[in-house]
């Protein structure tokens, strides 16, 4: 295997949380997009979960699988001579790791369990039309989640600290999904806009700006970089 092979699904969270770590170290990889929920998909005979996002590299010549983001990332950083997405300093380690685990935890549960399968799962497994009720819970939640992060992107560089780290790369990737399907109201986190302006100017995120869900244009201010 000549170069990294990424299988992926675009809209979900953790799958965009390696395609932007791979961007940012500037490793090489193919693409391929993948379909969990069919009985066919590749990623079911690589990873036991059947979740994207999947890595097939090779290490010493030998070939390497890594299931979902937090392997992946972890193997990204593993691989610098000097730190990436990881501070050299103890505390802002200690809160990105702190950060990651919120959202890949706490948000995914409160938010996405609810709004992503009203959105995106009903849709596409043709499930019926989104029930009001749980769209109310599940913007409640968002809210409850962005008002928590508002003061730290207002105190700090980056949401982990001084320097960009994973828990960005990985909010991003949660917070973009949703952005995607216009759930949230950047004027009420002045803060948090300008954060993830940063973060859509970089390299790594234009990939995901070219993303499409079938059948449902993007917000209006998806794509722009000074919205």
């Amino acid at each position: 295997m000549s170069a990294a092979v990424l299988y992926h699904f675009p809209f979900d969270p953790g799958s965009r949380s390696a395609r932007l770590a791979l961007g940012e170290a500037k490793i090489a990889h193919e693409e391929i997009v993948v379909r969990p929920w069919e009985p066919d998909c590749p990623v079911a005979g690589l990873n036991p979960s059947g979740m994207p996002p999947v890595l097939q590299t090779t290490e010493a010549g030998k070939p390497l699988t890594l299931c979902e983001a937090p392997a992946i990332l972890g193997w990204i950083e593993d691989k610098q001579k000097t730190p990436l997405l990881l501070s050299t300093d103890h505390a802002e380690r200690g809160e990105a790791r702190r950060l990651t685990a919120w959202f890949d935890r706490r948000f995914t549960d409160e938010v996405n369990a609810v709004l992503l399968h009203e959105r995106l799962e009903k849709p596409l497994l043709r499930l019926g039309p989104p029930e009001a009720k749980a769209l109310r819970d599940g913007r409640a939640a968002l809210k409850d989640h962005l008002a928590m992060l508002e003061p730290l992107a207002a105190s700090r560089e980056w949401l982990a600290g001084r320097r960009l780290s994973q828990a960005d790369l990985v909010a991003a990737a949660h917070v973009s999904v949703l952005d995607y399907f216009g759930e949230i109201s950047w004027r009420s986190y002045p803060s948090l806009k300008l954060w993830y302006m940063k973060l859509k100017s970089r390299p790594c995120f234009r990939p995901l700006l070219a993303d499409k869900f079938q059948g449902l244009a993007a917000a209006p201010h998806y794509a722009d970089l000074d919205f």
